[in-house]
């Protein structure tokens, strides 16, 4: 089995929240099966939609996850990044949250390689104009641990950073966020809420 497939196989495992996400789902595995690129093989947006991965740091007994201040997408958002050609997703987490942040992947999902949710997105900010399909995987934080946000990696792609509380982010515009946050959140307090 190559890695198209193997990437196809994860997206099919992911058990979707509402009919969006449905249809983000359904959409991506199509994508996949037409042999189009999926990989970003040339900055900033060869081609025009590629895969993306969002490693979202969850501290679910807080009930909060980390934002930042992203400087391109000039939105508050998980960090994450693109998929290098050929690599899977949960290696991409991996990767990103250990470039970005310095931390080590902890995943909260005993089925950890699969995504916990799955969205399309047209691009805003400083790239405006191409599709992200996003993979949201969850992953072990501390809102009480400082970041090392001194990184090249970081300062370079996030202003800011803070932890918010899962209904603070829902009481919040969704134009400040990736304009499926506010379901990931409804679909995080289903699976993970007090």
């Amino acid at each position: 089995m190559n890695t198209r497939e193997k990437i196809r196989d994860l997206i099919e495992a992911i058990v979707p929240f509402d009919e969006i996400e449905k249809d983000h789902k359904e959409d991506a595995v199509r994508w996949i099966k037409s042999g189009a690129e999926i990989f970003r093989i040339e900055r900033l947006a060869v081609p025009l939609k590629h895969l993306v991965c969002y490693t979202v740091l969850c501290d679910l007994e807080q009930q909060k996850i980390l934002l930042l201040e992203h400087k391109t997408a000039e939105r508050l958002l998980a960090n994450g990044g693109h998929l290098d050609k050929n690599e899977m997703p949960y290696d991409t987490a991996k990767r990103e949250l250990m470039e970005e942040l310095g931390v080590e992947a902890r995943f909260v999902q005993s089925d950890w390689q699969a995504p916990f949710f799955i969205s399309q997105v047209e691009t805003v900010g400083k790239t405006p104009g191409h599709i992200d399909v996003d993979l949201w995987y969850l992953l072990k934080g501390d809102a009480e641990k400082s970041l090392n946000d001194q990184t090249e990696e970081f300062r370079r792609e996030f202003g800011d950073y803070d932890w918010y509380g899962f209904d603070e982010i829902l009481a919040m515009p969704i134009e400040k966020f990736d304009p499926n946050l506010h379901r990931f959140i409804g679909k995080l307090k289903k699976y993970y809420g007090k």
